[in-house]
């Protein structure tokens, strides 16, 4: 089977810990070292996790045993820590989004390329049962030919929960570039690439007051449109609306729902690896419940980063680079299109990556690498 691949952390907030809880026992992998801009936290992360190290990042980048670099940092310097890492020579995974502007992720996804090292990029989620059984119905035809589909993510905002809520109201936040990744992720599994798409924004107000955390009461400027809304033209034909929103309280709007000749499904939220879904057929009388028919089971985050690692040349990795660019031109794409009032045609094609086939979780977390 090989020796674990080595991996190093680069970026340890709080979304770390999903990842480090399911990468630094997975026998495909070895966390080797760790960084962060506060020394403390690498240090207190590297002393749960036998070998590891807690190191500067120029350090870590330098490294030659540090095979991939899973960057955790913040959105805003995505691009500049992914693009260090592929100049030293090392495949890189990054945290949602691919970075925050187009032209970034394009130099992100080519240099690498050029370079001869792998990209890959979150969501993972959409590899679970949820977005996967979904995807395995529509593949079966239980719903005909799919015709549209709605994606739907609404809060008051995230300022009410994170302590440190600013940097989702500055420049490369706000709720598509935020939450947006899970959905467009999900529905260009279940109805692929989008071709062209419009969109509309807006600004409930300028300021925001955190709700909890050493902070609390303190305002924050919000810089960026908090409600976008538009509409993804796939290039099978079909029609996905979607809106994501820090402006409203509730929905009763499933997460995704697909509609085709024969049916509906009810697909469960994207940002989870697991969740009913539900199809109403044609002639049916209520909602049925699908049995999980594909996907990681009790899957978690990370293990994008180890189908990426178990990728090859016959089964590319599932939350690759080329799949990462085509969800964030869709993005930046509609904002762009919410300025200028107009349809906007995309410059790049994603391919469905290959469906996950049904993996039980002791099979997931036992073997080196994905083969399927």
């Amino acid at each position: 089977m090989g020796d674990p691949h080595r991996v190093g952390v680069v970026g340890l907030g709080v979304i770390s810990r999903a990842y480090l809880e399911t990468l630094a026992d997975h026998p495909a992998v070895t966390i080797a070292a760790l960084a962060d801009l506060d020394a403390s936290r690498s240090a207190a992360a590297a002393a749960t996790i036998p070998g590891a190290e807690a190191l500067s990042v120029e350090r870590l980048l330098e490294r030659p045993d540090v095979q991939t670099v899973l960057n955790l940092t913040i959105p805003a310097v995505h691009a500049e820590i992914s693009l260090a890492t592929i100049d030293a020579g090392k495949n890189v995974y990054v945290e949602k989004p691919l970075a925050v502007t187009f032209p970034d992720g394009r130099l992100i996804v080519d240099r690498a390329a050029a370079a001869g090292v792998r990209v890959g990029c979150a969501p993972d989620t959409v590899l679970g049962t949820g977005t996967q059984t979904a995807r395995a119905a529509i593949d079966g035809g239980l719903i005909g030919r799919p015709l549209s589909a709605s994606a739907v993510m609404l809060t008051p905002g995230h300022e009410r929960w994170h302590p440190h809520p600013d940097f989702y109201y500055v420049e490369g936040g706000g709720p598509l570039l935020d939450m947006g990744p899970y959905y467009i992720s999900a529905l260009i599994h279940l109805l692929g690439p989008v071709r062209a798409v419009v969109g509309a924004a807006s600004r409930l107000r300028t300021e925001r007051v955190i709700g909890s955390g050493p902070r609390i009461g303190q305002r924050i400027p919000v810089e960026v449109d908090t409600h976008v809304t538009g509409v993804l033209e796939h290039v099978n034909g079909a029609l996905s609306t979607i809106t994501t929103s820090f402006d409203g309280v509730a929905t009763t709007a499933a997460p995704i729902e697909v509609r085709g000749e024969t049916g509906t499904l009810a697909v469960p939220d994207p940002n989870h690896f697991d969740g009913e879904v539900r199809l109403f057929a044609l002639g049916g009388t209520e909602w049925r419940v699908l049995e999980p028919r594909a996907g990681y089971a009790g899957g978690s985050r990370g293990i994008g980063l180890v189908d990426l690692v178990g990728a090859t040349p016959q089964r590319p990795p599932r939350a690759g680079g080329d799949f990462a660019l085509h969800v964030l031109e869709t993005m930046t794409a509609l904002l762009g299109s919410a300025v200028e009032g107009r349809r906007i045609e995309l410059t790049t094609v994603a391919e469905r990556p290959a469906l996950v086939p049904l993996t039980p979780l002791e099979e997931w977390k036992a073997h080196h690498a994905y083969g399927h």
